[in-house]
């Protein structure tokens, strides 16, 4: 088929001719012309509270999410929480999929078991900006979400998971997802109770929220 001059499908189109829509496509893939790809603007959570000093346990717990796969190519998505003050590893949850409702779950799962923070350190991933979310911080969780595109306002769970890629999830080729949920539990429980962390004084950091004493002050923010 002879190369048809660019615009020329247009211009038709424009004067209100009838073009048949199979031969429009034949055109264009012969021009060499594509579909200018849309790109929606992400969504920004809006924060419920100011900034908040990780001071003490239970006041920060940032969250954040990461992937891998199984060896059959299907996603296993991992959701990772930790103590800013602590940096204990506090959720352990590993799916193919995780949506606003089932992180919500778990969170409630693991306030019941250590009690509820003061704040959510979160970005803006659907999951995170979810009403499902929203609705279950209300007025007991404040949420804080980091600028989009400022991965380090959220570097405590960043550290963290940089450990899990490198140490645990590079190491491993999944054979299926019961193996990823087990082999990374162990990491969390040996991050808890074995990895010992300079900033806490070379203790573990179950060891260091054990024997924490210290008392949160809240500055310029309405948390107590």
């Amino acid at each position: 088929m002879s190369r048809v001059p660019q615009g020329v499908v247009g211009a038709a189109v424009r004067r209100g001719h009838r073009i048949n829509v199979k031969r429009v496509h034949r055109l264009w893939r012969s021009e060499g012309l594509q579909v200018r790809a849309h790109h929606p603007r992400k969504r920004a959570g809006v924060s419920s509270i100011p900034a908040v000093a990780a001071d003490t346990p239970a006041v920060v717990w940032a969250l954040d999410f990461q992937f891998d796969s199984t060896t059959d190519g299907r996603v296993v998505k991992i959701a990772s929480m930790v103590d800013e003050h602590t940096r204990e590893s506090l959720l352990h949850l590993v799916e193919r999929s995780i949506t606003g409702q089932s992180l919500v779950a778990e969170l409630e799962r693991v306030f019941a078991v250590r009690g509820t923070p003061k704040v959510l350190r979160i970005d803006n991933g659907p999951e995170m900006i979810s009403a499902a979310l929203q609705s279950f911080c209300g007025d007991r969780v404040g949420i804080s979400y980091i600028p989009p595109g400022t991965l380090w306002n959220n570097g405590f769970v960043e550290s963290f998971n940089r450990r899990l890629r490198v140490e645990c999830l590079n190491r491993n080729r999944w054979t299926s997802l019961l193996e990823a949920r087990v082999v990374i539990g162990d990491f969390e429980h040996e991050h808890n109770h074995r990895h010992r962390h300079s900033a806490l004084g070379y203790r573990t950091p179950a060891e260091y929220a054990a024997a924490c004493i210290h008392t949160h002050h809240p500055v310029g923010c309405t948390i107590n």
